[in-house]
């Protein structure tokens, strides 16, 4: 067998001709639909035409891919990993609004809403015709979500809901929003209609980072909810972090594909580039970079292809996502940060993928879960010592 630089450990080999189906329409898709715009999106800092997106998205199957019923697909746990990838190689905004949609707002409906729930939402979303988001994190509470300060009050048989989200992604353009929030039962879940009284989500600017992604404040003054918007399915922390993890999971993959899209950018240009009389590619010191680069980036899709595996068997543990979303996103920043390197002043430009891949990872670094907060998951794990508090 001849030697692939784009897949040297033979990675596909382990793949099913399904999945490598899924991997290339998802890849196709993006290659024809965000490539060609993504540089001018970004620059412009939106994402137009989202709502068509969407919709694309859902005719894909990949909204809620992973989920089983209401019009979603019924992937596996890999063939999903493969669709965020792929995503993530075209943009990170663009894995993020798959992942708030499924992984996150149809997840929480999926798995803790009632019957009823999942009928008025699920369907609309898998096809890309609804939007949703998740609001857990506030202006003041990020890693540490038990603090919340979002409230909600019963009222006879309804609920008062009030509170603030931020750095909400998709809630600008969501009709229904899954809301955490204090209540004197304990934190429960709340599937709240965008267009309820009292409820707004002013969008975000001015961001240097996932920049062509709906980013939002989410704004909820005495929003009046009937008593069937709550989820019925949880009550406590463990219903937003078991979303999270979820939503983690796609990350691991995910990751990778931005680093994956950097590193191939930095391989063509090392062919081409000529300094000296040659191609740089030929000088030791890049070679060095290319090869420390590819040794991550394979390593990192070999460990999210093991931690789904494990999910589909129904093994993944929540300390394992904190192992593969803090290797593999700290892993793909500083494979961006040497593939800049390689394609020097060229390298910032929008030109090419690197700088671009290189600010999104910033906020994937920190989002659902910072490098400190997977830390001291592992840390306690390792140990059996609580270093939280």
């Amino acid at each position: 067998m001849p030697f692939v630089p784009t897949d040297p450990l033979g990675i596909d080999e382990l793949l099913a001709p399904e999945d490598l189906a899924i991997r290339d329409t998802v890849r196709g898709w993006a290659a024809d639909r965000v490539l060609p715009h993504i540089a001018g999106w970004y620059e412009s800092g939106e994402l137009p035409g989202i709502r068509e997106l969407a919709r694309e998205l859902g005719a894909l199957g990949a909204l809620g891919m992973s989920l089983e019923g209401y019009g979603c697909a019924g992937a596996s746990a890999v063939q999903y990993g493969l669709a965020c990838l792929e995503l993530e190689a075209a943009d990170s905004g663009i894995r993020s609004l798959v992942s708030v949609q499924g992984s996150l707002a149809m997840y929480a409906i999926w798995k803790y809403g009632s019957e009823e729930q999942k009928q008025r939402w699920l369907p609309g979303m898998a096809a890309g015709d609804l939007i949703g988001c998740f609001g857990l994190t506030e202006p003041d509470v990020g890693s540490d979500p038990a603090a919340m300060r979002t409230y909600a009050k019963r009222d006879g048989t309804d609920w008062v809901l009030n509170g603030r989200k931020m750095w909400i992604t998709n809630g600008s353009v969501a009709a229904v929003a899954v809301v955490w929030a204090q209540t004197d039962e304990g934190i429960r879940g709340f599937a709240v209609p965008t267009d309820s009284a009292g409820f707004s989500a002013p969008e975000i600017k001015h961001k240097w980072s996932l920049r062509a992604s709906v980013t939002s404040e989410l704004v909820m003054d005495d929003v009046r909810l009937p008593a069937d918007a709550v989820l019925p399915g949880v009550t406590g922390l463990k219903g937003p972090l078991g979303c999270l993890s979820h939503a983690r999971y796609g990350i691991i993959w995910g990751a990778m594909g931005a680093a994956r899209a950097s590193f191939e950018a930095a391989l063509d240009y090392a062919r081409t580039r000529e300094q000296f009389g040659r191609p740089i590619g030929g000088f030791q010191l890049t070679q060095a970079k290319l090869a420390d680069m590819a040794l991550e980036l394979h390593k990192g899709i070999l460990l999210a292809h093991h931690l789904g595996r494990r999910m589909d068997a129904g093994t993944l543990r929540p300390e394992q996502i904190s192992f593969g979303k803090l290797n593999n996103v700290r892993e793909a920043i500083d494979i961006c940060r040497t593939a800049r390197t390689i394609l020097g002043a060229n390298g910032i430009s929008l030109e090419y993928p690197v700088m671009r891949h290189a600010t999104n990872l910033e906020s994937v670094l920190t989002y659902e879960g910072t490098v400190e907060m997977h830390q001291l998951v592992l840390g306690k794990a390792l140990t059996g010592l609580d270093a939280f508090r």
